[in-house]
C-alpha cells in the first residue's frame, strides 16, 4: 500500500504540472511519469520489471486528450501493479510527452524503444498514431492506441490494434441513428476541412446517408481556425434539415451548437466522440442549446454497470474530476495490454501480438474483441444532452 500511494502521488504531481501548462523539459521525450519509482536501470535490465511505453500529448493544443488518456492508463497500471503486476513482475511504465506532433512522437517512440519497452500504449491523436505505427510496424512492436480513430492506423501492421472505434464507423452509426431512431428524411453536414478526424466522419456519414435514402441538403466545410459559423449555418437553416451532423471536437462544437440555435435551427444536432466535453465548454446560460444533441461515444457516466461505477468513483478520487471517454479508453487499453502479456507468458513481441489478437475483455467501454485488422468489435453508446446533462440514449451493437 505504501508503494501504491507513492506511485499515485508521483503520477498525480506530474499530471497536475502538465494540466497547468508548465513548460516541458528541454528534451521533449523525457519521461512525464514512471511506474518504476526507485528502481535502477540495472534492475530493469535484469528482468525484474516489464517495461511498457506510453505516448501522449501532455502539453500543446490537444493536451486535454493526452492528459485524460494518460490518467486512465496510469490509474490502470497502478492498480495492476498493486494486485501483483504481470507474470509476477511489476510494470515499469514510461510516459513521454509528444506535444501532439508526429515528428516529436516518432522521436519519443525511438526513445522508448532504446529504453527497452516490450509494448506501446499510444499514441492518442490520429496523425502521431500513423507516424508512430509506421516505425513500430518495422520493429514488430505490440502497439495499442486507445483513441486513434483514423482508419489507416491499423492497416499499417499486424502489430497495431486500437480500443476505440474508427472514424468511418462513427459516421455510419450516426447516419443510421438519424434515419432509424430519429426518423430523419433530410440531413446536413458541416465539417472542418483541415481535420482528418472531421473529414473522415463527414465522408462516412454522407455515404451512409445515401444508403439510408436520406436527402443530403447541405455539405459545408469550414477552416480549422474559424469560430464564426453564421454564414454556413444560415445556408443550412434555409435548407431545413431534420438533423445536422457536426463531426468536430468539443471546443468548436460548443460554439457551433449555440450559433445554430441562434440562427433558428431547432432540429437534432449530431456528432462523434470528439463531442465529449461539450457541456463543460459551454457557458451555463447556453446549456439548453445542447438539448436535442446526440453523439456516438465509447461509454457514458450514467451507465450503471459495476465496472463503470467503480471506475468513475476511483478516477474522481484520484484526479478530482469525472473521466471523459479518453480516460476510459486509456484505462481499458492498459488492462488489455497487461492481460495480453500475461496470456503470452512472455515479453516476446510476436507472442504478445498473438495474445492481443485473441483479446476478449469486459471493460468500462464495453465488451471488446478485435477483428482481423486489429479494430474493436464493440457497442456504441449514443449519448444525448438533456438540460445540461449527458445521458445514455441507446447502445448500438454492430
Amino acid at each position: 500500500m505504501k508503494k501504491l500511494l507513492t506511485l499515485l502521488m508521483a503520477a498525480a504531481m506530474v499530471l497536475a504540472t502538465a494540466a497547468c501548462g508548465s513548460a516541458p523539459a528541454s528534451d521533449s521525450s523525457s519521461p512525464a511519469a514512471s511506474g518504476s519509482q526507485g528502481e535502477s536501470s540495472s534492475q530493469a535490465a535484469s528482468g525484474d520489471t516489464i517495461k511498457i511505453g506510453v505516448l501522449a500529448p501532455l502539453t500543446g493544443e490537444v493536451s486535454v486528450y493526452g492528459i485524460a488518456t494518460s490518467n486512465g492508463i496510469t490509474m490502470a497500471l497502478d492498480e495492476i501493479n498493486a494486485a501483483g503486476g504481470v507474470m509476477g513482475r511489476q510494470i515499469e511504465y514510461i510516459v513521454l510527452d509528444e506535444r501532439g506532433d508526429p515528428s516529436e512522437a516518432v522521436n519519443a517512440y525511438n526513445n522508448l524503444y532504446d529504453q527497452g519497452i516490450v509494448a506501446l500504449l499510444g499514441d492518442v491523436t490520429s496523425k502521431p498514431c500513423v507516424a508512430v505505427a509506421e516505425v513500430a510496424a518495422a520493429d514488430n512492436m505490440p502497439m495499442l492506441t486507445a483513441t486513434g480513430t483514423a482508419a489507416e492506423i491499423t492497416t499499417i501492421g499486424s502489430n497495431v490494434f486500437r480500443t476505440c472505434f474508427m472514424d468511418p464507423f462513427q459516421g455510419k452509426v450516426m447516419a443510421t441513428f438519424a434515419a432509424d431512431e430519429l426518423g430523419a428524411k433530410k440531413v446536413a453536414v458541416m465539417y472542418d476541412s483541415g481535420s482528418d478526424y472531421s473529414m473522415g466522419l463527414a465522408e462516412s456519414f454522407k455515404a451512409q446517408a445515401a444508403e439510408k435514402n436520406l436527402e443530403l441538403v447541405a455539405y459545408e466545410a469550414y477552416a480549422t481556425a474559424d469560430t464564426d459559423f453564421t454564414t454556413i449555418l444560415n445556408k443550412i437553416v434555409s435548407a431545413a434539415p431534420d438533423a445536422l451532423f457536426i463531426p468536430d471536437y468539443y471546443g468548436d462544437v460548443s460554439l457551433a451548437i449555440s450559433q445554430a440555435r441562434a440562427a433558428g435551427y431547432t432540429g437534432a444536432i449530431l456528432g462523434g466522440d470528439g463531442w465529449d466535453g461539450v457541456l463543460g465548454a459551454m457557458p451555463q446560460d447556453k446549456l439548453a442549446d445542447a438539448n436535442n444533441g446526440y453523439f456516438s461515444n465509447h461509454y457514458t457516466t450514467s451507465d450503471t454497470a459495476e465496472v463503470v461505477v467503480n471506475f468513475l468513483a476511483n478516477y474522481k478520487s484520484l484526479f478530482g474530476e469525472d473521466p471523459n471517454a479518453f480516460a476510459a479508453l486509456g484505462y481499458d487499453s492498459a488492462y488489455i495490454m497487461a492481460a495480453a502479456i500475461e496470456k503470452a507468458g512472455s515479453t516476446d513481441s510476436q507472442a504478445i501480438i498473438d495474445a492481443l489478437a485473441a483479446t476478449e475483455h469486459d471493460g468500462v467501454t464495453g465488451h471488446i474483441t478485435f477483428d482481423a485488422n486489429g479494430d474493436p468489435i464493440k457497442s456504441v453508446a449514443i449519448t444525448k444532452f438533456v438540460d445540461g446533462k449527458a445521458e445514455l440514449a441507446t447502445k448500438i451493437t454492430p
